[in-house]
């Protein structure tokens, strides 16, 4: 009968997780799990290694990359599968972060703000989000309204308002992500932000934010007396 002794070299990582725990292993060692197994001549941890060089041994940039992505690195070894792994783990990771700083109820910007900064700062590509909220500031529902590229996404207002009067939602609090990492709205961001808010009083509805974060942290139009 074999022992962890007798383990091979890309199972080393897991038995000094089961030894020490997960925090005694290194980014490339916790990779190197996920990854599970190596190539004829190079280990699981080689591979994890190689990874993070090719994202200059950033796991916030590991993280922001799609499986598409990771294969496109063309690290030996590393194929669809491990990549798509790789990408559901960290994306788990980030979900338990997001939920962590979730606030059921929202009194300042920084109650959504720090749960919305956890979800898209890693984030390649723009997204825009809305948060309906009821009488008593609960959030009623979230979600992603458009995707866009680097540089930035359109979203509808009439697809924003209708929402709005799904949930019976009486304020909506806007979000977006700048992949750039830059937190300073554009003319294009004012500009939708006050589109958006004229329709919403048509409905007796308020916009009571429109938040903008990144990797560097997060801007408020309220915080800043522009809404």
């Amino acid at each position: 009968m074999s022992t962890i002794k007798d383990w091979a070299e890309d199972d080393r990582p897991r038995e000094k997780l089961i030894a020490k725990g997960a925090n005694a292993l290194s980014n490339s060692e916790l990779l190197a799990i996920l990854i599970n197994n190596g190539s004829v001549d190079r280990t699981a941890v080689d591979l994890a290694k190689e990874l993070l060089a090719k994202c200059n041994n950033d796991l916030k940039h590991v993280a922001s990359l799609t499986y598409k992505e990771i294969v496109g690195l063309k690290v030996k070894g590393l194929g669809e599968a491990k990549a798509v792994t790789i990408v559901a783990a960290l994306e788990l990771g980030l979900r338990r972060n997001a939920s962590e700083k979730k606030k059921d109820v929202i009194t300042k910007s920084k109650d959504i703000a720090l749960f919305l900064q956890a979800q898209l700062e890693y984030k390649s590509h723009e997204l825009f989000i809305a948060i309906y909220l009821n009488t008593a500031q609960k959030i009623l529902h979230h979600e992603i309204i458009s995707e866009g590229g680097i540089t930035g996404t359109v979203a509808d207002p009439r697809t924003i308002i209708k929402k709005a009067l799904t949930y019976n939602a009486v304020s909506i609090i806007l979000c977006h992500n700048h992949p750039s990492g830059s937190l300073k709205p554009s003319r294009a961001d004012e500009s939708l932000t006050k589109k958006i808010s004229e329709a919403a009083i048509l409905f007796d509805i308020k916009v009571l934010d429109h938040i903008i974060v990144s990797s560097e942290g997060y801007f408020s139009f309220a915080d800043e007396g522009m809404i």
